[in-house]
């Protein structure tokens, strides 16, 4: 069993994470997605976030914009991240995951690593 999050703003990915009006959380087994729940974070720092994350079971987190140090707290907290994911809704970006069809914007990969 999978759990995604994905920060959602104006019903679409948000573009900086951490600054989103909330997650959309699906629950995957599979390729079907057995629950989709929407939590609203509540005062959590940004770097707070990850393992607030991971304290909900999420396993995978699709996003656009992240600041460098929170991919590392992802890394420490064994959390899946796919960065630089073009703005589209979180029904669109669920599918494409289980597709396995997720794309990154190298522009903002670049922008990350630099």
């Amino acid at each position: 069993m999978k759990r995604v999050a994905i920060p959602v703003s104006n019903e679409s990915l948000s573009e900086y994470f951490g600054e989103c009006q909330h997650y959309e959380i699906f629950e995957v087994d599979g390729k079907a997605v057995e629950k989709k729940e929407t939590v609203y974070p509540s005062a959590i720092g940004q770097s707070d976030l990850p393992a607030w994350l991971k304290e909900m079971g999420i396993t995978d987190v699709i996003a656009y914009r992240v600041n460098k140090q929170i991919i590392n707290l992802f890394a420490a907290e064994k959390v899946n991240l796919f960065v630089g994911i073009p703005l589209n809704s979180p029904r669109n970006l669920l599918e494409d995951w289980l597709e396995g069809k997720l794309e990154s914007d190298e522009k903002i990969i670049g922008e990350i690593t630099n």
